[in-house]
C-alpha cells in the first residue's frame, strides 16, 4: 500500500508545460521521479521552463504548435522517435478568447476549439501506440485531459468558445475512457478553478478583484502548485488504476458554491 502514489520511473508528456498548471504538474512529477517531456509554442519560454524544471529531474523540452493537425503529428513523431513507451499524457495546452456575443468571430471560435478539443483527440490518437506499450492490466497508462470549471458552470464572462470547449473535453474524456479501457489506458480529466496563470493574471494582479474572488471561494484562496501536482500524481499513480472516465473538480469549492447560490439549478 505504501507505493500507491509512486510515479518514479514513469515517462510523462505534458502539453502547455512551460507555465501555469502544466508547469506545476511537471514540477510535481519530476520531483517524484518521473521523466517529463514538456511542449509549448514559444521557444524562449519553453527553454526557460526546461532550465528551471530540470533542476528537479529529467525534463526535455520540444517546441510545437498543436493548433494544427500538422503540428500535432510533428510533435507526436518527435516523441515516438525518443520513447517507445509513454506512461502519462497530460493534455493541458489551451487557449481562450472573449468577445461580446454580437461580435464573436468564427476565426476565434475555431482557434479555441482546435487547440482545446481537436488537438487533445488527435494527439491521444497519435501517441496511443506508445501508451499501450506502457500499459499493464494492473497499472494502466494514463491520459489526463485538462478541462475547466467553466465547462461545468456559467463562466460569468463572454468566453463562449472556451466554456464550450471545456464542456466538450469533459465529455470526450468519458467517451475515450470507455473505448480505450480494453487496451489498459485510463482517461480522466481535471477541471481546475482559479490558479495563477496567464489567463488569470488580471485577477491575481488586481488586489481588489483577487480579494473578491477568493472571498467567494469556500476554501478562501486560489489553487497553488501543490494542488495541481497532487491531482496529477494521484491520477498518474497506482491509486487510480480502477478510475477512468471521471473529472476531478479542483476548485476550492467554487462549483459547489455556485450550485448553492442558485438553489441547485
Amino acid at each position: 500500500m505504501k507505493d500507491l502514489f509512486d510515479v518514479a520511473g514513469k515517462v510523462a508528456v505534458i502539453t502547455g508545460g512551460s507555465r501555469g498548471i502544466g508547469a506545476m504538474m511537471a514540477q510535481g512529477l519530476l520531483a517524484n521521479g518521473a521523466k517529463v517531456y514538456i511542449t509549448a509554442r514559444k521557444e524562449p519560454e519553453l527553454k526557460a521552463a526546461q532550465e528551471q524544471l530540470g533542476t528537479l529531474g529529467e525534463c526535455i523540452a520540444i517546441r510545437s504548435d498543436l493548433s494544427t493537425n500538422e503540428g500535432v503529428a510533428a510533435f507526436a513523431d518527435e516523441i515516438k522517435q525518443r520513447e517507445e513507451k509513454i506512461d502519462i499524457l497530460i493534455n493541458n495546452a489551451g487557449a481562450t478568447w472573449g468577445a461580446a456575443f454580437e461580435d464573436f468571430s468564427e476565426a476565434n471560435w475555431d482557434k479555441v476549439m482546435d487547440l482545446n478539443v481537436k488537438s487533445i483527440f488527435f494527439l491521444t490518437q497519435q501517441l496511443f501506440p506508445a501508451l499501450k506499450n506502457a500499459a499493464t492490466y494492473e497499472d494502466p497508462a494514463r491520459v489526463i485531459n485538462i478541462a475547466s470549471v467553466n465547462g461545468l458552470t456559467h463562466p460569468g464572462m463572454q468566453t463562449y468558445s472556451y466554456s464550450s470547449s471545456k464542456a466538450a473535453v469533459i465529455h470526450l474524456t468519458k467517451h475515450l475512457a470507455v473505448d480505450l479501457a480494453k487496451d489498459n489506458v485510463n482517461v480522466n480529466a481535471i477541471a481546475p478553478g482559479f490558479f495563477p496563470s496567464n489567463m488569470t493574471a488580471f485577477l491575481a494582479n488586481d488586489q481588489a478583484m483577487h480579494d473578491e474572488l477568493t472571498s467567494n471561494l469556500p476554501r478562501g484562496r486560489m489553487g497553488d502548485a501543490k494542488d495541481a501536482a497532487g491531482a496529477a500524481i494521484y491520477l498518474s499513480s497506482r491509486a487510480t488504476a480502477w478510475m477512468t472516465g471521471n473529472t476531478i473538480v479542483l476548485d476550492g469549492g467554487q462549483v459547489a458554491a455556485a450550485g448553492a447560490n442558485d438553489g441547485g439549478h
